[in-house]
C-alpha cells in the first residue's frame, strides 16, 4: 500500500484498515490504528508499520483512545501459504511463547535465523518482538477484566518475571500495570469486576459487517452434544462448548450480535462479538481467543472479499443480500477433520465412548473431543483409523502453521478418503479461504476466495429451502442432512 493511500485512510478514519497497518506519530510518540478519532497528524509526522510489535520496537507507545492492540488481524495472514503467513499464525497460536523461537522454526523448517530474517525484513519485528507483543496486549485483557493478582496475571500472559512484565506494559502502554487497572475500573462497571470464577469477558472484535446469523446456524447445525450447544432465540443465541488447550481445558460462551437497522449497510462499520472464557489455566488465554478468532472467521477482510465476488454477475445479488458473509474455521483442526469424515450423529457416539470426561462438567457440556491417538487406538480400522493415526504419529499436521498443500496431499493418500471431505477439512480446518470441492463449479474469477463463494451460494439455496443459512461440514447445503457412515 502506497503512503499516499495510507494517509488518505487515516484522514478519513477509515476502520477496513484496522489491523492491516497501524500509523505512529513522531511527535507524540504514540501509535494508533487508522481508524483513531484522534486529531489527524500533520503528514510529515506520521511513520508506518505493518505490525503493532514493529511500532513498539521503535519505541512508540500504544494509544489509549483508540486501542491499537485490539484490532482485529490481518487477514493477509489466514490468505498466505508461504512461511511468513504460517508463521503470524503460529506466533497467534501461542508457540513462541510455549515452544520459543527455535520451536517454532523447527515447525516451519527452517532456521531460526532465516525465520528472524524474513519476519524482520517483510515485517519489521522478528518472533520474540512479535509475542511480546502479544503478551502485553493479553495482560492488559486481564488487568482491566479480573481481579486477578498481577503477580498472576504476569504469569498467565506469559511473562517470564514479574520486572519483564512491568517493563513491558510500562514500555507498551505507558502505564503501570496497576494504572491500567485502576483507568478501566473508572470508565463505569466494565471495568475489573470479574471473580476468576466467573470467566473472563472478551470483545472479539471483527472487521466490517458480520452475518453473525449465518454463523450460528452453520455451529447450531453441527453441535455436538456433550461438547457444543446452542441455545436462545434467533439473533440472540449463545454457543457454548469446550476447548482442550496446551496447558488445560476451557469453556467458552459466545453471543449472537443482533443486527442493528442500517448499521451493517454503513461502508466502515465494525463491531465485535461477546464472549465469555473459563479456563483451568490461565496461560492458554492467548490461544483460546486465536483459535476463536479462526472458528468464526473474524480477521476476514469482508471489503476484499465482497468486491471480488459482487464482480460477477451469479454472485453480486447474493453479495448485496449478505454483505459480509464469514467463512467459519474451527477451534480444533483434528476435531473439525474427524467430525467432516464421521458426520454428527457418528461424532456423537465417539464422544460418548471415548471422550474425556470434564473434571468440572458445565451443563450439558461434559465432554472434550476424543484425542486422536485414543481414536487410533479405539478406532484401527477404515478410513476414521488412519486419518487418527496419521493425526496421532504426525503425519497429517493441521496445525495453525500447516502447509496447506502437504497436508491435503496426505488426506487424499489416505485408504478412503474422498477429495470433498479433503476439501472441507482444508477449508474448515485450515482455514483456506480459497479451497473448493473438486466437483464444484467455482470459476477461477473468484479466486482467492472461492470458499467464501460456495458460501454464498449454499447460504442462498438453503434460504430458499427455508432451512437457514451457511454451509455445512460436508460441504453440502444447510438442506443436506444425510449422515455419512465410518469408512
Amino acid at each position: 500500500m502506497e503512503e499516499e493511500t495510507r494517509y488518505e485512510a487515516v484522514l478519513s478514519r477509515d476502520a477496513r484498515f484496522d489491523g492491516e497497518f497501524f500509523f505512529a506519530v513522531e511527535t507524540t510518540g504514540i501509535y494508533c490504528r487508522p481508524s483513531c478519532p484522534a486529531v489527524t497528524p500533520k503528514r510529515e509526522n506520521v511513520r508506518y508499520y505493518a505490525t503493532a510489535a514493529a511500532a513498539q520496537g521503535s519505541g512508540f507507545r500504544a494509544c489509549r483512545r483508540c486501542r491499537p492492540d485490539a484490532v482485529p488481524g490481518s487477514a493477509g495472514w489466514n490468505v498466505r501459504a508461504d512461511v511468513v503467513g504460517r508463521a503470524m499464525r503460529m506466533i497467534g497460536d501461542g508457540v513462541v511463547d510455549r515452544e520459543g523461537v527455535a520451536g517454532l522454526a523447527a515447525r516451519l523448517g527452517y532456521s531460526a535465523r532465516q525465520v528472524q530474517r524474513q519476519l524482520t525484513a517483510e515485517l519489521g519485528a522478528g518472533p520474540v518482538a512479535l509475542a511480546r507483543a502479544q503478551r502485553a496486549h493479553t495482560a492488559r485483557v486481564l488487568l482491566q477484566t479480573t481481579g486477578l493478582p498481577v503477580t498472576e496475571i504476569a504469569f498467565a500472559a506469559g511473562f517470564a518475571s514479574v520486572r519483564q512484565f512491568n517493563a513491558t506494559v510500562r514500555a507498551v502502554y505507558a502505564s503501570t500495570p496497576s494504572e491500567l487497572r485502576a483507568a478501566a475500573a473508572r470508565r463505569g462497571p466494565a471495568g475489573p469486576r470479574a471473580a476468576p470464577t466467573a470467566g473472563i469477558p472478551l470483545r472479539l472484535a471483527h472487521r466490517g459487517p458480520y452475518q453473525s446469523g449465518a454463523v450460528f446456524d452453520v455451529l447450531a447445525r453441527e453441535a455436538v452434544p456433550g461438547v457444543e450447544e446452542v441455545h436462545g432465540t434467533r439473533g440472540r443465541r449463545t454457543y457454548r462448548r469446550t476447548l482442550r488447550l496446551p496447558y488445560g481445558t476451557g469453556i467458552v460462551a459466545v453471543d449472537e450480535r443482533p443486527r442493528t437497522p442500517g448499521r451493517q449497510a454503513c461502508a466502515h462499520a465494525g463491531g465485535w462479538l461477546d464472549a465469555r472464557l473459563h479456563l483451568t489455566d490461565l496461560r492458554d488465554l492467548t490461544t483460546a481467543v486465536q483459535r476463536l478468532r479462526l472458528l468464526f472467521d473474524l480477521d476476514a477482510d469482508p471489503y476484499a472479499v465482497d468486491e471480488r465476488l459482487a464482480a460477477d454477475p451469479r454472485l453480486a445479488p447474493l453479495v448485496a443480500a449478505r454483505p459480509g458473509l464469514r467463512s467459519p474455521g474451527t477451534a480444533d483442526p483434528d476435531e473439525l477433520a474427524v467430525r467432516a469424515l464421521v458426520g454428527p450423529t457418528e461424532a456423537e457416539r465417539l464422544v460418548r465412548r471415548y471422550g474425556k470426561v470434564l473434571d468440572a462438567p458445565c451443563g450439558t457440556l461434559t465432554h472434550l473431543f476424543p484425542e486422536a491417538g485414543v481414536l487410533a487406538q479405539a478406532e484401527p480400522d477404515g478410513t476414521l483409523g488412519a486419518l487418527a493415526a496419521a493425526l496421532a504419529d504426525g503425519a497429517l499436521r493441521l496445525d495453525a502453521g500447516a502447509d496447506r498443500d502437504d497436508a491435503q496431499r496426505v488426506l487424499l493418500a489416505l485408504p478412503g478418503m474422498d477429495p470433498r471431505t479433503a476439501a472441507v477439512i482444508r477449508t474448515r480446518a485450515l482455514g483456506d479461504p480459497d479451497a473448493a470441492p473438486p466437483d464444484e463449479d467455482v470459476p477461477d474469477t473468484w479466486r482467492p476466495w472461492r470458499a467464501y463463494a460456495l458460501n454464498h451460494l449454499h447460504a442462498a439455496g438453503a434460504a430458499e429451502a427455508g432451512t437457514g443459512t451457511g454451509i455445512a461440514a460436508d460441504g453440502t447445503a444447510a438442506a443436506h442432512d444425510s449422515e455419512r457412515e465410518t469408512h
